[in-house]
């Protein structure tokens, strides 16, 4: 095979391709702006030309160029940085080149500058346009030159990969350090993602608003396989406009990023690649001109990749300065030797004797080897070897060209480590036990097993990162982990899901009794005492069990159905284990329409309040009433409050259903203040208490509607007390109490009573729950602990309220205990605002509750 006249001649000019003055090339027309300009301003007139530079100009004289590569040097966490001036970040001098100078002399200027643009004079010494990388691309015919080569030999650099947890500073930071032009984005759900300093312009120009903060969330990578000829890869880029793409192997994990500068530097590597074909000439040739010969030892000499030239024997002839770079040796040290000297003396012998298989019949062997350096380091290169035969047909020479890549290995395995196993703990994750569970499903359908899903949530894990950091939550996972993996039995896998939630995969299920057991082992572990950050601490979770293919067919079922079944397992008590059943689906179906019932009511307003009195028995005195939420749906009908501010909760729509209430509470009191100025008590809830200035947004709708806050009292129960940051809740009781209003302890007894709260906050009424006074005057118990109840009350000078009082006996023992105010279905059912302003004008003279049973007589005490 020798080389064309066309190719000849090429070699000899040096012209790869057409080779016009970039003059013909570039558009007539400049973007510049005034030094002063702020640099969002200079970013948008970018933005809006659709150009990668800026001309910085003053007095028809170009001062400097601002662009694209240049916010890489920005700190995009300064909130000044917009409005700074354009100037401070320019580059200059600007380089340049005459238009009349060749599209050659142009791509070896850029080259030598290390440069991704050149501005373009004409005859007068004039700025005519910018000649950029992508016109060397798409009018230096590279297409002759990358046809044959698949993007396995030019990809020889790892991508830079960063966490969507990253901000946007930190990711250009990182980009600057790595000199990179774009960096692919790993986001959470194991998809790729790409942040270009096309996209950082754009930020600049919108602002930096929150909408733009993450602007790779839009910019999914465009990935083809390894094996895709450069020819294709150049016209998908053209094709789509791009300036990169993402290479994936044929394990699907991403090994690089093609860019513009890929392409121009496999011109450049095509020199290289012609050399076989230029020394097999030489050999068929009785003599060769001195420009040819000067040429190939140029290309040896000048190129990135190591060369090395062998005879037939594998005795090295010659190697190039970048194989002394990469391997240690020196052209004198292995001269004469054979080539097998960078083989590891344990070199898989079957991948050596497919090489020698493949250039016997190909000539021709491309792909990866281990080899080692002079020092004995080993490292991996993607190696191509080309057999040169002479005239005759016989083999003559093996020329072989190399590169370093180890790093890019290093790489892989960290992309399928992050793209598959948990960062922190090491576990796999929720895309690698999917693929697991599915593998299972396929077996456990083949030869008819059972396979089953415990899901593991820790209990009350947020409390640790609110109260001892996200330091000690950390270990707390990592310790928890590792407990765990001690009870995984072979065959089976455990993972992390996310946050504090675990799932364990157990590939054959014999029986129940067996998931009971490994669940009860699970509980175990996760309970014994662990130290973190000189704390004690005793963790506990809840589990929920799934087994196929009762609980479901799908792995998607099947972890939907142990994570409900693992909910009702902390409905349960929390620190157990619950298997699912239907009767669960039955219950999640019941939850989803009153979620969306719940939404549907907030907006229609088929919320009502209704209110009961509060009246003490002995003065028959109106002393209060409590506002009580009522939902009447059209298709649920009347729906409990036990069963819909649960749900409220649980979406986040408590907060809007507190303010909601409060608001109609405000507005009723405005009419009713008028004829009998009676105080309203409210529920509000731990969520509500911990809003930041919940107190003074209170206070200010109270003012606002022109009222006292003593007419509006606050009930909160103990949960409030002991929440999660109950810190914050605390304060907002103080600076409730401060503006005014009455606060008052709700259920109280049912929950984690403590004296020490009753002491040091500032609550003023202690309300008995209606579960103790419903057995009052048949259950000596329930008798003994409200007498507590009332004496405590009374010791720390607190007003005490019974709830649920539904018989006389029942007002006149509590009276004779101490307690005379009462609220409940004896005196009146809860009632509706017309009903309650009845109430009001039959009491506005005298203050009285007109409405006591006919044969009511308090005790006398005196």
């Amino acid at each position: 095979m020798s080389i064309s006249p066309e190719l000849r001649q090429r070699l000899v000019r040096g012209d790869w391709g057409k080779n016009p003055q970039v003059g013909e090339l570039i558009n007539s027309g400049l973007l510049t702006c005034p030094p002063n300009t702020p640099l969002f301003q200079a970013a948008r007139l970018m933005y809006q030309a659709r150009v990668s530079c800026i001309l910085i100009t003053e007095a028809d004289q170009v001062l400097g160029i601002w662009s694209e590569g240049d916010t890489r040097r920005l700190n995009f966490s300064n909130t000044s940085l917009l409005k700074r001036s354009v100037c401070e970040w320019m580059s200059a001098p600007v380089i340049s080149i005459g238009s009349t100078a060749r599209l050659s002399e142009a791509a070896e200027k850029m080259a030598r500058y290390r440069l991704r643009r050149l501005l373009v004079l004409d005859e007068q010494g004039q700025p005519l346009g910018v000649l950029t990388q992508s016109d060397l691309v798409h009018q230096q015919g590279v297409e002759h030159y990358v046809q044959m080569r698949t993007l396995a030999s030019v990809v020889s650099e790892p991508p830079l990969v960063l966490s969507d947890a990253l901000s946007l500073s930190q990711m250009v930071e990182r980009l600057a350090r790595a000199e990179r032009d774009a960096a692919v984005i790993a986001c959470g759900d194991g998809s790729w993602s790409i942040l270009t300093e096309r996209d950082l312009i754009a930020c600049l120009a919108e602002g930096l608003s929150a909408e733009t903060s993450q602007p790779w969330r839009n910019s999914t990578l465009l990935c083809v396989p390894l094996e895709t000829s450069l020819l294709d890869a150049v016209d998908l880029l053209k094709q789509k406009g791009y300036r990169h793409l993402g290479v994936l192997n044929a394990e699907q994990a991403l090994v690089g990023l093609l860019s513009l500068t890929n392409i121009l530097a496999s011109a450049e590597y095509e020199y290289a690649s012609q050399l076989s074909l230029a020394l097999q000439e030489k050999a068929q040739a009785d003599s060769r001109s001195a420009i040819n010969q000067h040429l190939a030892d140029q290309v040896i000499l000048t190129a990135q990749d190591a060369i090395v030239i062998t005879d037939a024997q594998g005795v090295i002839q010659k190697v190039n300065p970048s194989f002394t770079t990469l391997t240690g040796y020196s052209a004198e040290e292995v001269v004469g030797r054979k080539s097998d000297l960078l083989r590891p003396s344990k070199a898989a012998e079957q991948q050596l004797a497919e090489i020698r298989h493949a250039l016997a019949t190909e000539g021709y062997w491309q792909g990866e080897l281990t080899s080692r350096r002079k020092n004995g380091e080993p490292f991996v290169e993607w190696l191509t070897i080309s057999a040169v035969k002479n005239e005759s047909g016989e083999l003559f020479q093996y020329v072989g060209m190399f590169s370093d890549i180890t790093e890019q290995k290093d790489q892989q395995e960290k992309i399928h480590s992050l793209a598959n196993f948990d960062e922190l703990t090491g576990l796999p994750n929720r895309r690698l036990f999917f693929d697991r569970l599915e593998v299972a499903l396929g077996n456990a359908e083949r030869y008819g097993h059972r396979v089953g899903v415990i899901f593991l949530d820790l209990d009350l894990f947020k409390r640790i990162n609110d109260t001892l950091g996200h330091q000690a939550g950390d270990q707390v996972l990592m310790s928890v982990s590792q407990r765990l993996m001690t009870q995984v039995q072979q065959g089976d896998s455990l993972a992390r899901l996310g946050g504090d939630e675990f799932a364990l995969l157990v590939s054959e299920v014999n029986s129940m009794h067996q998931l009971e057991a490994q669940a009860a082992a699970l509980i175990r572990v996760v309970t014994e005492p662990m130290e973190v950050l000189a704390h004690e601490l005793v963790i506990s979770c809840s589990l929920g069990i799934s087994v196929y293919p009762a609980a479901g067919k799908t792995a998607d079922l099947l972890i939907k159905h142990a994570d409900t079944a693992m909910y009702r397992a902390k409905d349960n008590g929390r620190n157990n284990y619950c298997f699912y059943n239907s009767l669960m689906a039955e219950r999640n179906y019941t939850d989803l329409a009153l979620e969306h019932g719940l939404r549907r009511a907030l907006d229609t307003r088929s919320l009502y309040l209704v209110y009961q009195p509060k009246i003490d028995v002995v003065s028959r005195r109106w002393v209060g009433m409590e506002a009580l939420l009522r939902w009447r749906d059209e298709e649920l009908g009347e729906v409990s409050p036990a069963e819909f501010i649960p749900v409220a909760e649980r979406l986040g729509l408590i907060e809007r259903l507190g303010w909601w209430v409060i608001d109609e509470v405000l507005a009723h009191l405005q009419r009713w203040s008028l004829q009998l100025p009676i105080p309203i008590s409210v529920n509000v809830s731990a969520r509500q208490l911990a809003v930041p200035d919940f107190a003074s947004h209170l206070a200010k709708k109270v003012a606002d509607a022109g009222l006292s806050s003593a007419l509006l009292e606050i009930e909160l129960t103990e949960s409030c007390l002991i929440a999660e940051g109950a810190q914050v809740q605390h304060q907002a009781l103080f600076d409730l109490h401060k503006a005014g209003f009455h606060l008052s302890m709700d259920d109280f007894g049912t929950g984690y009573s403590s004296l020490s709260y009753l002491r040091r906050l500032p609550v003023g009424t202690l309300k008995i729950d209606a579960s103790f006074v419903r057995e009052l005057t048949s259950n000596l118990e329930d008798s003994q602990l409200v007498q507590a109840m009332i004496a405590m009350a009374q010791a720390l000078k607190l007003r005490v309220v019974a709830e649920g009082v539904e018989t006389a006996a029942q007002a006149t023992l509590l009276q004779a205990l101490g307690c005379s105010v009462c609220q409940g279905y004896w005196l009146a059912k809860p009632q509706t605002e017309s009903q309650v302003g009845a109430w009001l004008v039959a009491s506005s003279a005298s203050g009285l509750w007109s409405f006591f049973p006919p044969d009511w007589n308090p005790l006398s005490l005196s």
